[in-house]
């Protein structure tokens, strides 16, 4: 976001961008000016400052403007857009194999670190912006149940990464956006159309393939880690993650612009950690890290879960949502890598078939919405 300070547009000449004289009885005697009181001077400065400033550049003054006579426009980066999704993607695939190399660290307990390191970050901007820590009166509600589903979605997925193989949980949470498409259709009534349903089937049959419940594929089931009832545990945590965090981005979407995007963060982190606390309490699993590398592990953890938002964010702000969805299907691809290198893990045939499933389902529906908002744009142009 760029602002513009208009002490340096009042100090700029419309015509060679030089600074304007002021008459001496415009000025008192300690020297500082004082506004003049003509009329007709009036007229012709408020013509003058707004030839001055252009409205491409958000108001930037006319010689700061990329419009400007003898002004060379900044040539942008094509595809740094998609550059940054795909480092973002590399870094939470990162941070998700530093989380199967922690052991003895409860889920939650990795879920309560990263909430301090959000919190830490978040408040300078929240102190820069003067948001306030708890934001308008009438989405105070909404923001509770962001934080809240946002922050269930978080410990349920660090669970499920915990307890099956790298890439299942991936390809699994992957499938999120064809969750918030039936939520957006059930609570915000956004249209849903059968190339929706169709999509969703495609991520059903995914988790199934991936799943692999027993009494379609029987019992004896091959490539999983640890045992058969683990592996329905992390996937039926899995789903659960990617259902709250589709509800999470309708709850987003309900709120709007009103309410500063940190501010919504801040929810997520605060009420995150009161509620690891809580969980940690009950369940008696609040412990230190007992090694110094699981404590190096739990520091990167959360260096690399908040390097991969900003990365994100910024991929977002440069590059339209559908090519950013699009190439977010990196996320599988770098988990496979990593589970295969790393952790010695070869994926089944039925793992490759419900990732190609959910990828299908999840690039179908970003190529739609995409589709859509090139059609709505054009129609506004015209």
């Amino acid at each position: 976001m760029v602002l513009c300070q208009s002490g340096e547009a009042a100090a700029v000449s419309a015509a060679g961008g030089e600074e304007t004289e002021v008459p001496p009885s415009q000025e008192d005697s300690a020297g500082t000016r004082q506004p003049c009181l003509c009329p007709a001077a009036g007229v012709e400065a408020a013509v003058a400052e707004e030839r001055r400033v252009c409205g491409c550049c958000s108001g930037l003054p006319w010689p700061r403007c990329c419009k400007a006579p003898g002004t060379k426009k900044k040539a942008s980066c094509p595809g740094l857009g998609l550059f940054y999704t795909v480092l973002s993607a590399f870094l939470f695939s990162v941070a998700s194999l530093f989380l199967k190399k922690i052991e003895d660290v409860h889920s939650v307990e990795v879920s309560a670190f990263r909430c301090v390191f959000q919190m830490a970050f978040i408040l300078p901007g929240l102190i820069y912006y003067k948001t306030g820590l708890l934001g308008p009166k009438g989405k105070r509600i909404f923001l509770f149940f962001r934080g809240f589903f946002g922050s269930a979605a978080m410990v349920l997925l660090y669970y499920a990464f915990q307890v099956m193989p790298l890439a299942d949980a991936t390809v699994i949470t992957f499938s999120s956006p064809v969750f918030t498409s039936l939520l957006a259709w059930i609570f915000l009534k956004e249209k849903y159309s059968p190339w929706d349903l169709l999509f969703t089937l495609f991520a059903v049959t995914g988790v199934v393939l991936i799943a692999r419940p027993p009494f379609l594929f029987g019992s004896s089931v091959t490539g999983i880690e640890g045992n058969y009832a683990d592996h329905i545990k992390g996937t039926i945590a899995a789903i659960t993650s990617t259902v709250s965090g589709a509800s999470t981005l309708v709850l987003i979407r309900k709120v709007g612009k009103s309410v500063h995007f940190f501010l919504s963060i801040w929810y997520y982190a605060v009420i995150g950690l009161i509620g690891c606390v809580i969980a940690l309490f009950v369940m008696d699993e609040w412990s230190l890290p007992s090694c110094g590398r699981d404590r190096v592990l739990l520091i990167l953890i959360g260096l690399l879960g908040l390097g991969g938002q900003i990365f994100l964010t910024k991929a977002l702000q440069i590059e339209k949502a559908g090519p950013v969805a699009i190439m977010k299907t990196m996320d599988v691809v770098f988990a496979f890598i990593l589970q295969i290198l790393f952790l010695n893990h070869l994926p089944t045939w039925w793992t490759v078939g419900g990732a190609l499933c959910v990828v299908a389902s999840s690039s179908g529906t970003a190529i739609r919405k995409w589709r859509q908002s090139l059609k709505k744009s054009k129609q506004n142009e015209i």
